[in-house]
């Protein structure tokens, strides 16, 4: 069950306006570059960023793409994970990674799945999530264990023969 307390409008514009201003102060541009690539006016912004005035979905995903976020990724985030999480990953390659999963996984899932798309169960998302996670930290234990193999061949060659 959804705890309607945090869905509340104060704490929710709170958070984002919190979001978004940690993208526009971590993005180094001045605050009137970001107003106007996102089409937004400079007061407008202001008011956003501390948390007066409630952005519409494409402002918000326009401030943080104007941030140099990526927009997606840090909204699906801060929607299903909230506001902290969201803020922790601001400018990270896991958050790049995501803003790419999320947008592959709708018809990588339908491609896949084909006709079983309709037969998923809400109750096996968690688990699946988990699977994810394990399947993507066992992937990069295999690179970085090739890319250790790799070393150890490139410092075995000297002049392009092995010793």
């Amino acid at each position: 069950m959804i705890d309607m307390g945090v869905l509340g409008e104060t704490q929710t514009r709170q958070e984002l306006a919190h979001l978004l201003h940690t993208a526009v102060e971590r993005s180094g541009r001045n605050r009137c570059e970001i107003a106007r690539e996102a089409d937004i006016h400079k007061d407008a912004l202001r008011r956003t960023l501390i948390g007066e005035r409630s952005p519409s979905v494409g402002e918000a995903l326009r401030i943080l793409a104007s941030s140099g976020m990526p927009p997606h990724a840090h909204m699906l985030l801060f929607l299903g994970a909230g506001g902290d999480q969201a803020t922790r990953w601001l400018q990270t390659d896991i958050a790049r990674f995501f803003e790419e999963l999320i947008c592959e996984l709708p018809a990588a899932l339908e491609r896949v799945l084909g006709n079983q798309v309709h037969d998923v169960k809400p109750r096996w998302a968690k688990g699946t999530a988990h699977r994810v996670a394990r399947l993507l930290a066992d992937h990069i234990d295999e690179l970085e264990r090739k890319d250790a193999l790799l070393g150890d061949i490139f410092a075995t060659t000297v002049g392009g023969r092995h010793d």
